[in-house]
């Protein structure tokens, strides 16, 4: 028996790991009583190896403080670190990408020392080649089957933003924060182009020892050589912010603030390819055992965004009463996941703010408030990602705080490829061929030419040639005539 055979080489995700990484940092005995703690890491890099996953970057930590005195000051540090993740399906030959999120900052004393330790969520996504061999041709009868499936190619770049905005006058800038957030992305022939925003939040001091917290969408666009790209082509890119220099200069009495950022950002094109294959066979002379395989590829789908303004009571950290005053809203955070339910999908989570107060005696503190949110989202498939922005804090209520903010959803659509296909055929016993030149067969009713064909171990050609007034499916009552040549 004559059976051919083709091998499609992919590549593709193989698999996923997570773990979780403590870094502290140590600062000096000159801090008195710590504001705020805030942590961002970047990882460098990400290597496999035999049964496990090593990943290395820098945590950069900057905290606000008083000190004895009561001045508000500034101390920032950063910290290298390294790590693995165990997984003995990992070897050498995969490629790892790792992303870093920074999901808690605690604080605590030790004599005249503070530590700051951050917890980081790694995920770790590795890239390997896959592949599967299929049925092409033979002397089988066969039905054939155009299906789709997808390769991945991975890219990488940086590129800067930049901007510059006034505001009222400042003394210092105490501390930063940003979050970037990837809201489109495209592929054009050898490019892939992304944009997004960066939500940049400061604090500073305002005056001489007063506080003022402001923030800035800036919008950014990065364009990642990929040879493999094509329009029509889908991707998804991951950026973050590698680098922030922001400096304040007085002019005619304003205060103007000029930010660069540098961002990395890692792509990954995916590329479809169709192959002609067998997705069902049978032998016109032999029974034959067929072996298949299934399997499902993930590629990339629309990116879809929603804005909506969300508003309630927030949870808080401590008391608050009217003889406080709200100095600033800083250190905007969020998380969310997908939640499906009988009325549809919804992005539930929490929108989160350190809020500095300060007493009528003139002594500060960090509140954390929490604002629970859920917003309705179009989405079956897909991942989600969160920014809030604009939060703002008033006391309407003694001991209560009313918050309201910005919450931007981002949906990336996920492409799923389903792959049946004929892999493997085994010749069985000869059949015994009937010595009638005619034979009549009832078929059942709702029969497909091809279900037909295989019951009577002939072509359909040889079907639709015997009975050329057949309609399919085949409905109650129908006969089948087969003709047999006889030889003389």
């Amino acid at each position: 028996m004559d059976i051919q055979t083709q091998t499609f080489r992919s590549y593709g995700k193989i698999k996923t790991l997570s773990a979780q990484t403590a870094v502290e940092c140590r600062f000096g005995g000159e801090v008195e009583t710590v504001l705020t703690a805030h942590a961002h890491a970047v990882l460098t890099g990400a290597d496999a190896g035999n049964g496990e996953v090593r990943y290395f970057g820098k945590a950069h930590f900057s905290i606000v403080y008083e000190d004895a005195e009561k001045h508000v000051c500034r101390a920032e540090k950063g910290i290298e670190f390294s790590a693995t993740v165990k997984d003995e399906s990992v070897y050498p030959a995969l490629t790892a990408r790792a992303v870093a999120a920074v999901e808690n900052v605690s604080v605590r004393r030790e004599g005249a020392s503070v530590f700051l330790t951050a917890l980081l969520g790694i995920d770790v996504t590795l890239f390997g080649e896959e592949s599967f061999g299929y049925l092409s041709g033979g002397d089988l009868i066969m039905k054939r089957e155009a299906v789709k499936a997808v390769t991945a190619h991975l890219c990488g770049g940086a590129a800067e933003a930049e901007d510059e905005f006034e505001t009222e006058l400042l003394g210092d800038i105490l501390q930063h924060s940003e979050t970037v957030c990837v809201t489109d992305v495209v592929c054009e022939t050898g490019l892939l182009k992304a944009e997004g925003e960066i939500n940049l939040g400061v604090l500073a001091l305002k005056g001489e020892n007063d506080l003022a917290s402001f923030e800035r969408l800036v919008p950014f666009r990065v364009e990642i050589p990929c040879d493999s790209a094509s329009f029509g082509c889908t991707a998804e890119v991951r950026a973050s912010v590698a680098d922030v220099s922001i400096h304040a200069e007085e002019e005619d009495g304003k205060c103007r603030i000029y930010a660069r950022f540098t961002l990395t950002a890692e792509g990954c094109v995916y590329e479809e390819v169709e192959l002609d294959g067998v997705s069902d066979a049978f032998s016109a002379g032999c029974e034959v055992e067929l072996g298949y395989f299934d399997g499902t590829f993930s590629g990339a789908g629309e990116y879809k965004r929603i804005t909506e303004r969300v508003s309630g009571k927030a949870v808080l950290s401590g008391g608050i009463n009217f003889s406080d005053t709200l100095e600033a809203v800083t250190l905007q955070r969020s998380e969310a996941e997908l939640i499906n339910g009988p009325d549809g999908t919804r992005a539930e989570g929490i929108a989160g703010a350190t809020l500095l107060v300060r007493s009528a005696d003139g002594d500060r503190r960090a509140v954390e408030i929490s604002l629970p949110f859920s917003v309705s989202v179009d989405a079956s498939d897909c991942e989600a990602e969160v920014m809030v922005c604009g939060m703002s804090a008033r006391q309407k209520q003694e001991g209560e705080i009313d918050a309201e903010a910005t919450v931007k959803v981002l949906l990336k659509g996920k492409k799923r490829y389903s792959v049946h296909l004929v892999s493997d055929v085994k010749e069985g016993e000869k059949y015994v061929e009937s010595d009638s030149a005619v034979s009549v067969y009832i078929p059942k009713a709702g029969d497909g030419l091809w279900e037909l064909a295989k019951r009577l171990k002939k072509s359909p050609e040889d079907v639709t040639a015997s009975n050329p007034d057949i309609e399919f499916p085949v409905k109650e009552g129908q006969r089948v005539i087969i003709y047999r040549k006889k030889a003389l």
